[in-house]
């Protein structure tokens, strides 16, 4: 069954729910795990729970135009008071869960946000202690009842209460609620989604019904989604991916949301489940590939011998079989045999059995790790998007998927390339605005529609797919001349397994260097094997004999980007091990996990001068922010090491 598109009642996400409650009321719409089983909903039992909890929000007083914070992992719950706000004519304002307080106390004051549903107690926590600063918020609902009884419930309710309250009393409500609905239409707001904040405060993201619809229905006709189709719904709430996959596509194609239990068992959910639309930004790609290569590595001897000899067949011959291209008779068969023995299996452990479309974005995945999976024959594609474009910008289409672009315009969407090569769009789903932010929303996005990306890139003159660069304001030049470019020096790098996250300095210096996180999940596993005792990531990311293996993965790498003539000359020269990973709660990268470089900058500026100024070795001391918020200071010597750099003539030469 395929959905039709938008008609005149058609304008509002529950609009869409009431459709398929009446199309597809006895399809599963949402999945959840809970003490290990899992419970299902039905699109007509979906539309009645948020109907109850729409009444039971007017019975608390919300009003048009109230804004709603959402906050928790992700649950059926929680995603319907998101529908259930917007039905009352409310806005839901989703925040990240693991955001700490005073990162809450931002967007509930800035948005205004009069209500606030939690998912457990932390959450509720969090928010009591803004309230000291926060006065807008009236009342807080909570999921999970645990830990809660003796708290002040003057102004507080169990969420379910407040569903047996709308319950109990629609015949009062039920004539505003509907009267609410229908006033609902496409140029209302949907949702506010605030960004990461790379560069300083975040910035809340209007989308109204129009961008989320239209992006929803043009995505979901590109990949021929249907309501058979099932995702598993892990990434944060507050993410415009998770809005659009969860909320947006979900509601407008009809397929089930699987809510897994806990992010500690999302694995053993993705493999249960067997999604077979699938999305995650490369960090999860990379995890996965990290935890089979550990797994080999324990493996016997024979498992290892297999493993590799049917790896190399289906790097050679996989991608094209996957694409329809021709591949002979020989290799179709080993190939087969390489689905049996090795491929399936795999797959079959990393719960991608049933893949028929999976995305990545949010940051270039590394080439290597995106040819992994393609070789498997599992049909992982990139898309380039933003909060700002209700995520699509450009796709790939089916066989036309390469590691090194990220497609063509999306349908419905334009792209073109400023002088200074950066990339602009328009499309049905460009923002409304920047929330209270008239000024960024006029430096972003011009009269005509047109908003700036803030990302540089080129068209490829014979295919017609974009390939994105790095960031504008991170791309420079070398004091040579020669581009610079650290986004494509740092995925290369965090393809080895070891590698978690690393940072490459460059601009207008003569030469590149680098802070390297070790994967202490990779690393510590080859430790044990190694006999290599250690009590702390600080221990081991110091220790001599991983500072060579790290130390050779720069090396390999820089031989790797000698090929490149444009970018030759972003060879790492110097790295050094950091002390501590790289953490949200420092301020050091975003929620997201994206790198804020000036931040970094700012505050490891003695370790860069110390790289550039050829000492071997640099004390630091550096303040941290444990789990319970409280600051302290770590110190820590760093070895500095030089890594071997190629002659790009020499490469070329050889090639």
């Amino acid at each position: 069954m395929t959905m039709t598109a938008a008609q005149p009642g058609l304008q509002s996400i529950p609009a869409l729910l009431a459709r398929n409650a009446e199309q597809l009321g006895k399809f599963t719409a949402y999945r959840e795990k809970e003490f290990g089983i899992w419970q299902a909903w039905t699109w007509k039992q979906t539309a009645e729970e948020v109907r109850s909890m729409a009444m039971g929000f007017l019975a608390l007083g919300m009003e048009r135009g109230d804004y709603v914070a959402i906050i928790g992992r992700n649950r059926p719950a929680l995603y319907w008071a998101m529908v259930a706000a917007q039905s009352v004519g409310a806005i839901p304002v989703p925040l990240y869960q693991d955001a700490v307080a005073e990162e809450m106390t931002y967007v509930l004051d800035h948005c205004g946000a009069r209500f606030a549903v939690c998912g457990d107690q932390e959450q509720v926590d969090k928010v009591i202690e803004v309230q000291e600063t926060v006065k807008s918020i009236e009342q807080i609902m909570y999921l999970d009842k645990r830990g809660m009884r003796k708290y002040d419930h003057s102004r507080m309710n169990w969420l379910m209460d407040v569903v047996a309250e709308g319950r109990a009393g629609h015949q009062r409500f039920e004539a505003e609620l509907n009267k609410r609905m229908a006033e609902l239409t496409y140029d209302h707001p949907c949702v506010i989604l605030y960004t990461s904040g790379t560069t300083g405060k975040p910035k809340g993201v209007v989308l109204s019904n129009r961008n989320i619809i239209e992006t929803s229905r043009a995505s979901s006709e590109f990949d021929n989604l249907k309501p058979k189709d099932e995702i598993l719904a892990y990434l944060p709430m507050a993410w415009v991916g998770d809005f659009i996959f969860a909320i947006g596509q979900a509601y407008w194609t009809g397929f089930c949301v699987n809510c897994p239990e806990s992010a500690q068992t999302m694995m053993t959910d993705l493999r249960e489940i067997g999604p077979t639309y699938f999305f995650a930004p490369p960090r999860v790609f990379e995890n996965m590939l990290t935890s089979v290569m550990i797994r080999m590595e324990d493996a016997s001897r024979m498992k290892k011998r297999l493993f590799e000899r049917y790896m190399a067949h289906a790097r050679k011959v996989g991608p094209a079989i996957l694409d329809g291209k021709e591949v002979s008779a020989a290799d179709r068969a080993k190939y087969m045999l390489g689905e049996l023995f090795v491929y399936g299996p795999l797959k079959n452990t990393l719960g991608l059995s049933k893949i028929r479309v999976a995305y990545t974005a949010g940051e270039a995945i590394g080439p290597e790790i995106f040819e992994f999976y393609r070789s498997l024959g599992i049909n992982l594609k990139q898309l380039y998007g933003q909060t700002e474009a209700s995520v699509f910008i450009t796709q790939q289409p089916d066989g036309e998927v390469r590691n090194d672009t990220v497609g063509v315009p999306s349908p419905g969407v334009e792209v073109k390339i400023a002088d200074d090569g950066e990339v602009y769009y328009r499309s049905p789903g460009t923002f409304v605005e920047y929330y209270k932010n008239a000024e960024s929303t006029a430096s972003t996005k011009d009269p005509e529609g047109w908003v700036a990306t803030g990302d540089a890139g080129f068209f490829e003159p014979d295919t017609g797919h974009l390939r994105i660069i790095d960031r504008a304001k991170d791309v420079g030049k070398m004091a040579d001349g020669s581009m610079f470019a650290p986004k494509y020096v740092e995925n290369k790098l965090k393809f080895y397994p070891n590698i978690l996250e690393t940072v490459v300095f460059g601009n207008n210096r003569d030469r590149c260097v680098a802070f390297i996180n070790i994967d202490l999940s990779a690393v510590g596993n080859w430790a044990e094997r190694n006999n290599i005792a250690y009590s702390s990531y600080q221990e081991l990311a110091g220790h001599q004999r991983v500072l060579d293996m790290i130390q050779e993965h720069v090396s390999e790498t820089n031989e790797s980007i000698a090929r490149d003539q444009m970018l030759s000359g972003c060879q790492v020269h110097r790295f050094l091990v950091l002390h501590k990973e790289l953490d949200p709660d420092d301020g050091e990268i975003t929620r997201t996990r994206k790198v804020r470089r000036r931040i970094v900058e700012e505050k490891y500026a003695d370790l860069i001068d110390a790289l550039y100024g050829g000492k071997d070795e640099i004390y630091t001391e550096t303040e941290v922010t444990y789990e319970d918020g409280r600051k302290g200071k770590i110190k820590a010597t760093l070895e500095i090491r030089d890594a071997k750099v190629f002659d790009v003539a020499q490469k070329v030469a050889a090639q």
